[in-house]
């Protein structure tokens, strides 16, 4: 990125975000400003009961691990505009999303690493069902208010369970995808092993959608690594 750029990146956050960014670094709570950005990415995580403490750590892990890749990094900076913007959330019963981080916008490996820690710092809310439903509408709320200009917009939602609280998640699938969204899904087949064709029949959808399943938890970090460098580039 460009010194300029970089430089009016750092400005526009810290007015924007102020004393209440700061914990996450320059680029954090840019509410206000319309920058231009390669992407805007939504990351949500099932929190809900059938995700132990372990597993929803392993999560967290799988994430930040794949956010310090080299790779990862150099496909967030590669873009026209050589930044994506990116937001950490978790879910689970209709009603109970929550963004854990901020909007960050990442342009560089110290901005990767600062979202990698904020990750790691994510504290869990207690969770009961499984909303898919809610984890797109809750997702599409932040998309709404991610302050910049993305390109692409897309959500990253990662679970073990069919939708079984809230609205049929396909209607809300349906929603996000009128609206130009694009929604991976990265299953868990530890308690259902046909959970990634439900994924792509109700779940996934709009430009270039996919799914990328994990096989157990032990295959988690790679199939992170592997999505965010597909739907990043």
């Amino acid at each position: 990125m460009n010194p300029a750029r970089r430089q009016a990146l750092r400005w526009l956050g810290a007015v924007a975000g102020g004393i209440a960014g700061a914990s996450l670094g320059p680029r954090t709570g840019q509410a206000q400003t319309q920058t231009s950005v390669d992407l805007a990415l939504v990351l949500a995580v099932d929190a809900s009961l059938s995700i132990d403490d372990d597993e929803f750590r392993l999560q967290l892990s799988g994430y930040a691990r794949a956010f310090r890749d080299p790779r990862v990094i150099a496909a967030a900076t590669s873009g026209p505009d050589e930044v994506i913007a990116v937001t950490f959330a978790q879910w689970s019963w209709y009603g109970s999303f929550q963004q854990s981080v901020p909007w960050v916008t990442i342009g560089d490996r110290s901005d990767a690493f600062e979202f990698a820690a904020a990750i790691e710092r994510v504290i869990r809310q207690p969770g009961s069902a499984t909303s898919l439903s809610g984890a797109i509408e809750g997702s599409m709320a932040l998309l709404n208010r991610v302050g910049h200009a993305p390109r692409r917009r897309v959500i990253d939602i990662s679970g073990d369970g069919r939708n079984n609280n809230g609205p049929d998640a396909i209607y809300a699938r349906d929603a996000a995808v009128v609206r130009g969204v694009t929604i991976n899904g990265l299953p868990i087949l530890t308690e259902d092993p046909w959970l990634d064709r439900y994924y792509r029949a109700r779940v996934i959808g709009g430009p270039k959608a996919f799914v990328r399943p994990a096989a157990s938890m032990g295959d988690f970090d790679q199939a992170v690594l592997e999505k965010l460098l597909i739907e990043i580039s």
